[in-house]
């Protein structure tokens, strides 16, 4: 037993995913939170044309005429049904439990107590929260906005949860306020993939689409990645590529059972057969040795086509349509085989031999996620695997190109709606002339710069749509006491988290309806938007009775405290009691929602322009796909010490734990472990099954995470892995990558420490 009482069983890993087992969960999960009824009405819904879009993950829906009665996932069931919980919080919960109470309970424990259900309200030096009125709570926050000595000193976060229209209205709020502090939580994971595509292809998103990968792509590579937990209806599309003939590579430290093989719970032979293999080569790579391994398969590519000139390098493509390539050429000419190989942890057979397979493939999918994104030299492995699409011409013909997978249902409609710190003059432009103010154009502090500046004082307002952001951000000690220095602090949530509790002087907890609920507006029955993670915009119908009379919208709370902040100038009433008039506004301000309206009521809705893919146009600096020299600067190890990346466990979606299981890691009871190579155990002398305290060494100082079970998994010697947000504790808050800023999650240098022995073990 450690320190928080977790007696941790470890089990062999799996070797496959979902299955038999994986219904009888979820079906459990949602009787046991919904009841019978309520979950039938609810499961059925979800992700149909006419029903709600999953609170989880971001993959793209089938085509309405492919989509089946049951489109949902294991963990898709596990969201809405801690969403649709019968469970309330309330004013005569808080009025038993006090915050310091709450604090002393972990992640999972917190939002088991159920839905939020209606205003609270803490009182600067009050130990508990207490009900309020909606109208006295947004005069409050409104109030407090309004005496800012400069608009700059509130910061406006936004989860990946909103919905196309509630973050269009809440970046309008924080710019007719006066500021661009606009961090979300893009910020944290693809932000690098921004950043590397828009220098490279000319736009931030990925360019392929589910057809691409079911029907088209002849080989598709997957890195940094487990689709098994964090996408798993993902797998039902490897599968079928699989079926019609496709060649899959994984590249990820972790063996993940999601991509070794698929029981699809929808087929016979997934429920009482072996499934289907997914992946054809595994290729164990070192934390952090993903660019030193694309840079060799691209050196590995020039030696094919030396060997068999016009066979490899796709020459017209590249002269046609890329600049570049010359001097990226001869960097890989100069590379060394020993670097590659030490970077990478792979040896130059294995990336000859991956190599080999994307020469024989004439289209190829690149697939990543934050095992990618989250590492100081994140955005140049994001442009390597550019540089790599690029040689053989896999962008912008079917089944090819770049595809970051989304780990939250519309961060990236968020960002496209406007939510970030830094956008461009022309989106401000029209922003201004649609609702006749000026914008503000100095750039605003994305998330690291906001917990910065928290911690410096030099924030009055923190104000969140959804999230958990003291869970989610790097550097959680520092976090919770940056929250502290605030005069308030707002959380728009469905349930109690954890940045409830670690709060500014005041703060306020406002409470919203789901995505699974009914929104009936002055108007009638609304419904929102959201962008997946290949474009497709497509409506959302909440269809089940709200959890409580007091819910708001998180677009009529936003659009209600636009209202108490400025009266009624932008025409706050009409866009909070019909939604059509938001979607008006976003047609005329954000590029390619023309006939919004009209294209959305489509069943499944309308894709976005995508340049690379519609037409091989590149929006970059100079009107062409760009390659890039990319030094191979892979992140070194002191002797004694290992590479740390967090992780998923399987019961949990980004900071929302669901349960203490990781069945797919053999992980039963406990979420305190760390999986560590067995000779790298041994080394330190240290047993399978011994606690450990793990330290992060940083420059200005070293953190620690007590209590864990070392767990021997094979992984790569030097590597360990282990579940946020339990080790972001680890994460120095300046530590980012270069160029976007991300938290470098999945590059922590740490010690094992053999833990105290604790009285009673």
């Amino acid at each position: 037993m450690d320190e928080v009482g977790e007696i941790v069983e470890v089990h062999q890993p799996a070797t496959s995913a979902v299955g038999a087992q994986a219904v009888r969960l979820s079906l459990k999960r949602a009787v046991s939170e919904m009841g019978v009824s309520r979950s039938l009405k609810t499961l059925s819904a979800m992700n149909q044309v006419d029903g709600f879009d999953c609170p989880s993950c971001a993959w793209p829906d089938p085509s309405p005429e492919h989509r089946s009665h049951a489109e949902f996932c294991e963990n898709g069931a596990k969201a809405v049904s801690w969403e649709a919980t019968r469970d309330r919080v309330g004013a005569a919960f808080f009025a038993e439990h006090s915050v310091a109470e709450l604090r002393a309970l972990d992640d999972h424990e917190l939002e088991r107590f159920g839905r939020l259900s209606e205003p609270m309200y803490l009182a600067p030096g009050a130990s508990h929260y207490v009900a309020i009125s909606w109208d006295e709570a947004l005069g409050r926050c409104a109030e407090t906005l309004r005496a800012l000595s400069d608009p700059s000193r509130a910061v406006f976060y936004t989860s990946g949860r909103a919905s196309n229209e509630a973050a269009f209205i809440f970046q309008l709020l924080a710019r007719r306020l006066g500021t661009n502090n606009l961090p979300d939580c893009s910020n944290m994971c693809h932000e690098s993939s921004g950043v590397a595509l828009n220098e490279t292809i000319g736009v931030g998103k990925g360019t392929v689409s589910l057809e691409d990968i079911t029907d088209h792509a002849e080989l598709i590579i997957i890195v940094g990645q487990n689709p098994g937990t964090n996408h798993p209806r993902m797998l039902s599309a490897l599968e079928a590529a699989k079926r019609r003939g496709a060649r899959i590579i994984s590249a990820n430290p972790l063996p993940e059972a999601g991509l070794v093989r698929f029981k699809n719970p929808q087929r016979v032979r997934g429920l009482l057969g072996r499934g289907t293999a997914l992946t054809d080569r595994y290729l164990a790579v070192r934390v952090n040795g993903d660019l030193a391994m694309f840079a060799g398969v691209n050196k590995a590519l020039l030696a094919l086509e030396e060997r068999h000139p016009g066979t490899v390098v796709d020459q017209s493509f590249i002269d046609d349509f890329c600049d570049g390539f010359d001097a990226a050429r001869e960097a890989w000419r100069e590379l060394s085989w020993a670097d590659i190989e030490a970077a990478s942890g792979l040896d130059r057979q294995q990336i000859e031999a991956f190599a080999a397979d994307v020469a024989a493939a004439k289209s190829v999918i690149v697939c990543w996620a934050m095992g990618i994104t989250q590492h100081r030299n994140a955005v140049a492995t994001i442009r390597e695997i550019v540089n790599f699409l690029l040689v053989r011409g896999n962008i912008g013909r079917p089944g090819a190109g770049p595809s970051p997978i989304r780990g939250h249902s519309n961060v990236q409609g968020d960002r496209t709606m406007g939510i970030w710190e830094k956008m461009p003059d022309d989106f401000l432009d029209r922003l201004g002339h649609e609702f006749g103010f000026e914008p503000p154009r100095e750039h605003g502090y994305d998330t690291v710069a906001a917990i910065r500046a928290m911690r410096d004082g030099q924030v009055d307002v923190f104000v969140a749509l959804g999230g958990n952001f003291v869970a989610a951000t790097p550097d959680t000690a520092v976090t919770m006491a940056a929250m502290g220095n605030c005069r308030l602090t707002v959380h728009v949530a469905t349930k109690l988290n954890r940045s409830h509790l670690y709060h500014g002087e005041a703060a306020l907890l406002l409470p919203c309806l789901g995505r699974s609920e009914r929104d009936e507006r002055a108007t009638g029955e609304q419904f929102v938007t959201v962008e997946d993670s290949m474009a497709m915009v497509h409506a959302s119908h909440g269809r089940l009775e709200p959890g409580s009379t007091q819910l708001r919208s998180e677009v009529a709370i936003v659009a209600g405290l636009g209202e108490a902040l400025f009266g009624d100038d932008l025409g706050w009433r009409a866009m909070a009691d019909d939604y059509r008039v938001i979607r008006g506004h976003i047609e005329n301000v954000v590029t390619g929602f023309h006939d919004f309206e009209a294209r959305v009521s489509q069943p499944g809705g309308f894709v976005l322009p995508r340049g690379p893919h519609d037409s091989r146009t590149f929006a970059t600096a100079t009107g062409k796909a760009r390659f890039s020299v990319n030094a191979l600067d892979a992140i070194e190890v002191p002797d004694g010490h290992l590479i740390l990346q967090t992780v998923r466990s399987h019961d949990q979606f980004n900071t929302t734990v669901y349960g203490l299981n990781d069945r797919y890691r053999g992980i039963e009871g406990g979420r305190r472990v760390v999986f560590v190579n067995a000779d790298d155990l041994a080394e330190q002398g240290i047993r399978d099954g011994d606690r450990v305290d793990l330290v992060s060494v940083w420059t200005d100082g070293e953190r620690r995470a007590e209590g864990f079970r070392a767990v021997a998994y094979p992984t790569p010697r030097g590597c360990a892995a282990s579940y946020f947000p339990e080790a972001n504790v680890l994460v120095p808050l300046d530590s980012t990558a270069v160029g976007s800023n991300t938290p470098t999650s999945k590059s922590i240098i740490i010690r094992l420490e053999p833990a105290p022995v604790l009285a009673g073990s």
